[in-house]
């Protein structure tokens, strides 16, 4: 014999068992729409570059590129007080002043892990103080010459490498 009292609660579950799914897949749905519709750069794939600070250590990197990863066109490290940095990348700050280091077999690019091509420039250079100044840097590549742009947000932290480099300051 059946019971009819389970009859009513089979027919809840089995409705709930479809319906949570479905409200979930409508959820992901609906934001996955309005994350494309807020992000500008999703309908195009571009992902901009900008200028990042970060520190590893005692070592300062100031890097102009594509946030958090290895698309990088241009990074400068130095050392708390230094006022010597280390320039690596495919972009070279345009400035008589740059110089190119001595390579050694045990040298190895930060940015693509194979022998480096560095050079060091002063952090009191006039091209990079134009730099943390004005917020632009004229650089020479492969590509040719062409300016790099700061925002106000980049160049408070383009500031912030120079006074950490160059002082001892953070």
């Amino acid at each position: 014999m059946e019971s009819s009292v389970g009859k009513p609660y089979a027919s809840v579950f089995l409705m709930l068992k479809i319906a949570i799914p479905a409200v979930a897949a409508l959820g992901l749905i609906a934001f996955a729409a309005q994350s494309q519709a807020t992000n500008p750069d999703a309908h195009t794939g571009v992902v901009p570059m900008g200028w990042h600070l970060s520190h590893e250590g005692p070592m300062a990197k100031l890097a102009y590129g594509v946030e958090n990863s290895d698309q990088l066109a241009l990074m400068m490290t130095c050392e708390r007080g230094q006022t010597q940095a280390t320039v690596y990348g495919d972009a070279r700050p345009s400035s008589p002043r740059l110089i190119k280091a001595s390579l050694s077999t045990e040298a190895l690019d930060p940015l693509s892990g194979e022998l480096a091509d560095e050079a060091r420039i002063s952090v009191r250079d006039p091209a990079l103080q134009q730099l943390a100044r004005r917020g632009t840097l004229e650089v020479e590549g492969e590509a040719g010459r062409f300016e790099l742009t700061a925002t106000r947000d980049e160049r408070r932290l383009i500031g912030d490498f120079f006074a950490y480099c160059g002082t001892g300051r953070a």
